[in-house]
């Protein structure tokens, strides 16, 4: 199976990682996005299937958006996935976006006011 070309969000999630990036510092959508998807994937339960609009103008290419990860990234989501009837590149595609627009929304519900609370929510609380 093969990781898409681009990534596009959506307004909403645009608009809750512009204040993503102002409250922790993080500059670069794809830093962001990559938190989201994890901490999106960490959780137990599979992402609402939803349709999820293209409506904004932050889109990145795979590559941006996994970095040197890729492959790991990749493989993450295709592990996540079992159990849920996703199949095909197409459907794997799909549940990537709702993951990373799943997790942008919490990030966004949590009280961010500095990077280390970003931190404290990725890492268990033993590593830090």
């Amino acid at each position: 199976m093969n990781p898409p070309a681009s990534i596009r969000l959506s307004q909403q999630a645009k608009d809750q990682l512009t204040r993503l990036k102002v409250v922790t510092g993080i500059d670069q959508w794809n830093i962001l996005c990559r938190c989201a998807f994890i901490l999106s994937v960490s959780e137990k339960s599979h992402p609402t299937s939803q349709p999820i609009p293209a409506d904004s103008n932050v889109e990145m290419s795979w590559g941006v958006f996994a970095g040197i990860s890729g492959e790991s990234l990749w493989a993450l989501l295709e592990y996540s996935s079992k159990g849920n009837r996703s199949q095909g590149d197409a459907d794997l595609v799909h549940l990537l976006r709702l993951h990373i627009h799943r997790g942008i929304g919490h990030l966004a519900s949590v009280q961010i006011k500095h990077v280390r609370k970003l931190t404290q929510l990725l890492l268990p609380s033993a590593l830090l």
